[in-house]
């Protein structure tokens, strides 16, 4: 995928104008995945948040991973909750509300918008795969990180739900389009430019899904695998349903985080 192009860009926009698709993929990871924690949970369990921090996230999106961690936010000087589209921000504003430490930004990762050493820890989950230049972008988060500070950034693996998927409906070339730009495999290697210290811990989940119209809704979402969306839901159908198993589909997920450090 040649993320730097003008339709590719257009298609992201196009993927996060609203916040109903990525509302449908929360709400199936949510209902169908085996590790109970949850991701969002999980994944703020490893943030080293302390009183009077000053936490700038990118790619906020609805902001549901904040829901019921008042506790968190409450220990922020500044939280600026930021995404490059209104619609994830309004929806996160309504999810999360108006309070007297959080801001709503629309920022573009290329280009951050506050001076250098501006905040202890930063946090950009399953979104720099979309940035044209995410070699601009990591060095836009170290400056404006602290010294002492840390910065996560979750994202996926590329031995995934959606390779399976792709087999499973004969998916190739330009109808198969797995985003490779930013893995838990090769995503080490664009940070370390920028970062001394960089660690992965791994989320450890799977999928159980027990209603296939659901994964229909969730598989018609996703733009790497837009080959299915010129398929008419019978055909959808007609395909999971050759792979249930006493009623259940079973797919692996590959999940985690880097959690990276200046010095």
């Amino acid at each position: 995928m040649k993320m730097g192009s003008s339709n590719d860009k257009e298609a992201v926009k196009a993927q996060y104008a609203t916040s109903k698709s990525l509302d449908t993929r929360i709400s199936f990871h949510h209902t169908y995945s085996t590790n109970k924690t949850g991701f969002g949970p999980w994944l703020i369990s490893n943030y080293e948040i302390k009183e009077g921090m000053k936490v700038l996230e990118l790619g906020t999106g609805t902001g549901d991973m904040w829901i019921g961690h008042d506790d968190i936010i409450a220990k922020c000087d500044r939280l600026v909750l930021s995404d490059f589209s209104e619609a994830m921000l309004e929806a996160a504003e309504k999810n999360i509300g108006k309070r007297k430490n959080v801001e709503y930004r629309q920022i573009d990762v290329q280009n951050i918008p506050f001076e250098d050493d501006s905040f202890d820890a930063v946090i950009a989950n399953m979104m720099l795969y979309h940035v044209p230049d995410l070699s601009r972008a990591v060095k836009e988060i170290g400056r404006v990180l602290k010294d002492d500070g840390v910065f996560y950034s979750a994202t996926y693996g590329e031995h995934n739900f959606n390779d399976v998927i792709a087999e499973w409906f004969g998916l190739v070339g330009e109808n198969y389009d797995p985003n490779h730009l930013f893995t838990l495999q090769n995503g080490g290697e664009a940070l370390k430019k920028v970062f001394a210290e960089v660690e992965i811990r791994y989320y450890k989940d799977s999928l159980r899904v027990t209603d296939i119209n659901d994964l229909a809704d969730y598989l018609q979402s996703l733009k790497a695998l837009h080959g299915i969306g010129t398929m008419g839901r019978e055909r959808i159908l007609e395909v999971l349903k050759a792979h249930e198993e006493d009623g259940v589909i079973s797919l692996p997920k590959e999940y985690g985080t880097f959690i990276a450090r200046k010095a």
